[in-house]
């Protein structure tokens, strides 16, 4: 794990801390709901700690692989998973319609775009 995954972990860890004890204090002396809402906030800096350890494995693993060392690993139903969601990605990507149209939020097309649509001045 790099220094800078250590440091955003321990941000991670104390931003959670401190929302569950502003939780804590809340349902001691303020409002039910707002202790409720700080208790759900403290959950989400969780899920960036274990996503960013998750990050950390799969940089290793691509590493390993890089450099020789092992061979590609086979896939588990995470990596089945990652696999499904690169496909789409790289589905969606291949279906999106010119430079253009991602640079203008999808409102204006390339002269040569497959997918350009003429625009009609009838309101």
């Amino acid at each position: 794990m790099t220094w800078s995954s250590r440091l955003l972990n321990t941000l991670y860890a104390t931003t959670s801390t401190g929302l569950a004890w502003t939780a804590e204090l809340q349902f001691r002396y303020g409002l039910a709901w707002a202790g409720c809402l700080f208790g759900a906030a403290c959950v989400v800096p969780v899920i960036a700690v274990v996503r960013e350890s998750v990050l950390c494995d799969l940089r290793r693993e691509t590493a390993a692989h890089a450099a020789g060392r092992t061979r590609p690993p086979r896939a588990s139903t995470d990596r089945a998973r990652g696999c499904a969601t690169e496909a789409t990605v790289r589905t969606e990507l291949g279906a999106a319609c010119c430079e253009r149209w991602w640079t203008s939020l999808g409102t204006d097309h390339d002269t040569a775009c497959r997918a350009q649509s003429r625009r009609s001045s009838a309101a």
